[in-house]
This record gives C-alpha cells, sequence and structure tokens, in this order.
C-alpha cells in the first residue's frame, strides 16, 4: 500500500503509531523498552507518530522526542494542545478543563517544541474544540505558529463537520483525528463529506476498539488496577460479554483470512478511503510489527461488507466515552 497524504505537507506511510500508552492512561511502561518499539516502528517503515501535552501529562512528548530525535529525518510528529492541566494530580485527574485562547496556543507550543527537542512541529492538533473561543481565533494563532516557522500543518480533533468548514477557511487543515474503528462509525455521515471535499487526511485513534477488537481483552482483569479504560462504559461489567462476544466473531473471520483480529480491523478501516492514515497503539514489538503488516491486506467487497456486519455499532453495548466526556466532542 503506498504512502497517504494528510493535507498537502504531510506523507506518511498508512499506519501510523500513537504513542498515549506508553505513558499515559493505559498503565504506561519501562521507557527503555518504549524506545525500543519506537525505534522498531521507524525501522519497519513507520512515520508517523502521534503524542499530547496532556499525555503523561507532558512525559509523553518527553519520551517521543527522546526516541525520534536522533531519526529526526525520518519521521513526522504530531501532537496536541487544548486542555487546561492543573499544576498537582495524576494523570487524567490534571484535565481540569479547555483551554485554546490564543495566548495559551503559542505557549503550549514553545513548550512542547522543548519537550520534545525539535524546531518544527510536524503536525499541531487542537485536542478538543473549546466552545468558549472562536474557532478563528484559535485557528489564527496556529496559523501564527505556521508563519513563524514552528509549525509545518494543522489538525484538529474530535471537531464537528462545521468547526472543520470554519477553520479550514482561516487556514488549511491537514488531518482531523476522531475516534474510528468497526464499532465506533460517528464521522462517515457527516465528517467525512467534508473532508473528501476540502482534501483533509483523517486520522482515527482506537482504530481497535481501545484493544477490545484485538480479543486480547476478556474481562476487567484483564487490565490493570490504573488502566484508564476502567472507567469506560464498554469495559464495564455489564457490556464486556456482548462487546467480547463481538470480538470473537471477528477473530473467527481473522482465522478464515489467514490474519489476526487486530489485522483485520486495521485493513477495514484502511479500506474505507485513501485519506485515513489509522493510529494504533503498541506498546509491544510484536503487536507494532503485526499492525504495521495491516496495510499489505487486501480485502474485497464481500468481505469489507462480512466484517462491518460482524462488529457494526447497533450491536455494541455501550458508549465510547462517559457522558462527561461526550459533550467535549463533535463541537
Amino acid at each position: 500500500m503506498p504512502n497517504r497524504k494528510l493535507g498537502t505537507e504531510i506523507d506518511v506511510y498508512p499506519v501510523g503509531l500513537g504513542c498515549m500508552g506508553m505513558s499515559h492512561a493505559y498503565g504506561g511502561q519501562d521507557e527503555a523498552d518504549a524506545i525500543r518499539t519506537l525505534h522498531r516502528a521507524v525501522e519497519i517503515g513507520v512515520t508517523f507518530f502521534d503524542t499530547a501535552e496532556v499525555y503523561g501529562p507532558f512525559d509523553n512528548e518527553v519520551l517521543v522526542g527522546k526516541a525520534l530525535r536522533p531519526l529526526r529525518d525520518r519521521v513526522v510528529i504530531a501532537t496536541k494542545f487544548g486542555f487546561r492541566i492543573a499544576e498537582e494530580g495524576k494523570g487524567t485527574e490534571r484535565m481540569v478543563g479547555l483551554d485554546s485562547r490564543p495566548e495559551h496556543v503559542k505557549a503550549v507550543a514553545e513548550a512542547s517544541l522543548q519537550r520534545l527537542g525539535v524546531e518544527v512541529i510536524d503536525l499541531f492538533y487542537q485536542h478538543r474544540v473549546d466552545p468558549t473561543v472562536p474557532i478563528e481565533d484559535t485557528v489564527g494563532a496556529m496559523a501564527d505558529l505556521v508563519r513563524a516557522g514552528k509549525v509545518r500543518a494543522l489538525g484538529l480533533s474530535e471537531a464537528s463537520a462545521a468547526t472543520i468548514r470554519r477553520a479550514h477557511a482561516v487556514h488549511p487543515i491537514a488531518a482531523v483525528q476522531s475516534e474510528y474503528s468497526l464499532w465506533t462509525r460517528e464521522p462517515e455521515a457527516d465528517v467525512f463529506p467534508v473532508l473528501r471535499e476540502l482534501g483533509i487526511g483523517f486520522v482515527p485513534f482506537s482504530p481497535l476498539g481501545r484493544g477490545l477488537l484485538t480479543g486480547a481483552i476478556r474481562t476487567g482483569a484483564d487490565l490493570g488496577a490504573d488502566d484508564w479504560r476502567r472507567t469506560l462504559p464498554r469495559f464495564q461489567p455489564e457490556n464486556m460479554a456482548t462487546n467480547v462476544a463481538i470480538a470473537d466473531t471477528l477473530q473467527r473471520l481473522a482465522v478464515e483470512k489467514g490474519v489476526t483480529a487486530a489485522q483485520l480491523a486495521l485493513a477495514w478501516v484502511l479500506h474505507q478511503g485513501d485519506f485515513i492514515v489509522p493510529i494504533p497503539g503498541a506498546r509491544k514489538i510484536h503487536h507494532l510489527e503485526q499492525n504495521t503488516a495491516a496495510a499489505g491486506i487486501s480485502l474485497g467487497a464481500a468481505e469489507l461488507a462480512a466484517i462491518g456486519e460482524a462488529a457494526s455499532p447497533d450491536k455494541v453495548a455501550g458508549k465510547r466515552y462517559p457522558d462527561a466526556a461526550l459533550v467535549q466532542v463533535d463541537r
């Protein structure tokens, strides 16, 4: 599968790497192991790496920068701003609100550049749309960073079709990042048509259903005590049995194809359009290698239909976020 374009500026391998889980939300991992995984990703051809200031907070950007600075000419690094981060607390507890004021945008960019140890951020996303700040003002500040040579391209995350249009009118948006997978397909209805019209790339995070679609998670006991997924509706005991059954069906289809369930789920996502570059997370090298190989899997129309039906959103139990987090998406 050839490289894919995100807007006009970013050209990357079709499968990227979401780095969040290496130091945030899912329990993290040893730094040396994480760096080995990041280096192996570059070795096998991955070029697109995704982080954010809030992952840690801050720790993930430091990790990604430490690992990838020696390989800077071979990688595209994306990071995100948009949360107000408290001085005290642990992990997600420090995310105490949204802040996309122009002065905050520019301050975060400077701090992210320092943590990453790079001279330019390749793709700079607004992590969540801040309803208190006009998107024109936020993107205007982001555009100033492009003109200053500190950012190459701009992105939005979990934005509505209307917001994407308004943002793009201020400065070209290269990519929109949102949750998207076999059983989370909301962007298809309104966002995808706008992205195709405007030539914007789409970057699905959690394309493996936060791990549930791989079949590796059977009960809550498979998650660490501090794993953030324990707070999500789809991982609650009353929903797990239904969702694991969907994963089991996907596994049977994968066996028939001679691939893993994760590869089948990623291949389905990749076949939804050549403007799509998923960023599955991987803390283990063998998972990374399997995920990356999904770019080489070809699926016919009948296979795509069967996979899509087997794990369709109407079959899943539970929302993708708690209600307090859902209000921050599709604005």
